[in-house]
């Protein structure tokens, strides 16, 4: 990297995700740094700018990446926030180093790329070891998380989680101290790892540890294998945040509203994933309806068909019926073909039509429905 004027006289080193996924070919995003042997005041001196509220973090002025203090952290209280934090110019690199995680986070760089691995951190990456640093790892409960998350990410580059780092997870569910894990940041981390490569593996390693049933009771249950292979087939749409609210949405389909709600409070999941799951068990409620019908009840189908359109709001919220039926297509796919065929002739069916033939009031509504439905019925007809 071209010297940095500010940096002169900071013994500087990149860390974390920064170096462990270039060493994996993996994109790199947000680079982090710690700096050793420095005060806030050096720092605000050369220009960096104060951001940390717990511990003292600075911004670059120019690049705006992070530049940290060295700092070490002693357990006292309970949850991932009760630490007291000790920053000095004497704490060093590797004492910084060994309250991270995992070794593969405990690595450094200095600015002219030597790597500094006191802990084995290149050694369990070659081999897609997940370990875990030093013994403090049971402080801390979001590391639970964090271990499911990174596994939900590398799984299918060959990681695994190895047995120590597993046992200490266990012991951390087991000591109550993920109770103390916050709502909010227990979504966080789902919510990341709904985005990742294998997201199932986040949900089977929380259920190995034992946590799963602490943080999502709802899922926790002898069909969750089947429930995380609906994890896969979601709506295939650009918006990484679309594949994780569609991931959601299946993993609790097949809950009832009550337990919806449960699932979605414990997380203190956002309103458009909450949507999202009851939309997405109103499509499997639909499928299931149907495959209870004979195939000669184009009534019955015909209403099940008009009752899940009125269920979704499809008629003032158009835009959802794209990625539902997107969503039924990969359990069933000819009844997507036909609710698409349904709902595009229903659609034509618009108030204005029925108002020039002068229904008004409740009239207009019963009307508009009843022939919606039959245009439905008469399409499903057709196909048969």
């Amino acid at each position: 990297m071209p010297p940095d004027p500010r940096l002169d006289g900071l013994e500087v080193y990149l860390v974390g995700g920064a170096v462990r996924d270039a060493r994996l070919g993996w994109p790199v995003g947000d680079r982090d740094w710690v700096v050793v042997g420095a005060t806030p005041e050096a720092m605000r001196l050369r220009g960096f700018k104060s951001v940390g509220r717990d511990f003292p973090v600075f911004l670059h002025p120019d690049t705006h990446e992070e530049y940290a203090l060295a700092r070490t952290e002693r357990k006292q209280g309970h949850g991932y926030t009760g630490f007291e934090v000790h920053a000095s110019p004497d704490v060093t690199l590797e004492a910084d180093l060994a309250r991270r995680d995992f070794t593969i986070n405990a690595m450094a760089e200095t600015p002219d790329g030597e790597l500094v691995d006191p802990y084995g951190g290149a050694a369990d990456l070659a081999a897609r070891r997940l370990r875990h640093v030093s013994a403090a790892f049971v402080e801390d409960p979001l590391r639970v998380l964090r271990a499911a998350r990174f596994l939900a990410r590398y799984r299918k580059l060959g990681f695994t989680i190895v047995a120590e780092t597993m046992a200490l997870m266990r012991q951390l569910t087991e000591s109550g101290e993920m109770q103390y894990l916050v709502a909010e940041r227990v979504w966080t981390e789902t919510h990341k790892a709904l985005g990742e490569a294998d997201p199932s593996a986040y949900f089977q390693t929380l259920e190995t540890c034992g946590a799963l049933a602490v943080l999502m009771p709802s899922l926790a249950t002898p069909s969750l294998p089947e429930v995380l292979a609906r994890l896969a087939p979601v709506p295939d749409e650009s918006a990484s945040h679309s594949v994780a609210l569609w991931r959601w949405a299946r993993l609790g389909e097949h809950l009832e509203d009550d337990e919806q709600a449960r699932l979605n409070d414990a997380v203190k999941a956002p309103n458009a994933f909450r949507d999202a799951m009851r939309l997405a068990a109103l499509s499997r409620r639909l499928r299931l309806r149907i495959d209870d019908l004979r195939p000669g009840d184009a009534e019955d189908r015909a209403g099940a068909i008009m009752a899940w359109l009125d269920g979704i709001d499809a008629w003032r919220r158009p835009e959802r019926v794209t990625p539902l039926l997107a969503l039924i297509a990969h359990d069933d796919g000819e009844l997507a073909d036909d609710l698409a065929l349904a709902w595009r002739l229903a659609s034509q069916i618009l108030p204005k039509a029925l108002l020039d033939e002068g229904f008004r009031g409740p009239a207009l509504g019963k009307e508009l429905s009843r022939r919606r439905q039959a245009t439905v019925r008469e399409a499903l007809d057709t196909r048969r």
